[in-house]
């Protein structure tokens, strides 16, 4: 939902607001005000297109060592309160909020608790061995594994959370072409 929101907003749906860091709760979007955009007015992303996304942490300096140590991601742009990343070619800003503590949901896919909300990544088969082959096999809260077998969006899949408790989806599609592939996976 950090899409459909400006991030303030996103905070505040996520429960942590703006509260942390002094400020008064954003004021939410109503729903009469929000568009619905055809399907056939958005482009497909190519490769000039990145997503920028900017997430809380709890502790920067120890958000630091896990972006840029465990998960090896490239600094950018840094200040006291927050850090930019090169994730996988796009911009992952983390900001500090004292205080921020999340309280995540879980959503059943295909047998998996998975974290909701969460970011995540599509990568090559090679990057996702990499990155994987980094994190150590008691990190992961949903480790490694061939998800949705045989069907159109077979891949690899793996959860783990940050730090402050922010959940990070990475995955690897067996078919590149079949990431946005429309069929009903509870009827397959």
């Amino acid at each position: 939902f950090f899409f459909l929101f400006g991030p303030m907003e996103a905070m505040a749906l996520a429960g942590c607001g703006a509260r942390g860091v002094g400020l008064p709760p954003p004021r939410l979007p109503r729903s009469a005000s929000l568009r619905r955009v055809s399907s056939a007015s958005c482009k497909p992303s190519d490769v000039s297109t990145r997503f920028h996304v900017a997430i809380p942490v709890s502790d920067l300096s120890v958000a630091r060592e896990f972006y840029g140590g465990t998960l090896g991601l490239k600094e950018g742009r840094r200040s006291a309160s927050w850090q930019d990343y090169d994730f996988f070619g796009h911009q992952l800003v983390c900001h500090e909020v004292p205080g921020y503590n999340p309280e995540a949901s879980r959503s059943a896919v295909d047998g998996d608790p998975v974290p909701v909300p969460h970011i995540g990544l599509c990568l090559s088969g090679e990057d996702f061995g990499t990155l994987t082959s980094r994190i150590d096999a008691d990190a992961w809260e949903v480790a490694p594994r061939l998800r949705f077998a045989g069907q159109k969006g077979e891949q690899m899949c793996c959860f783990l959370y940050d730090p402050s408790g922010n959940a990070l989806e990475f995955k690897s599609m067996t078919d590149d072409a079949m990431l946005f592939a429309r069929y009903d996976v509870d009827n397959v």
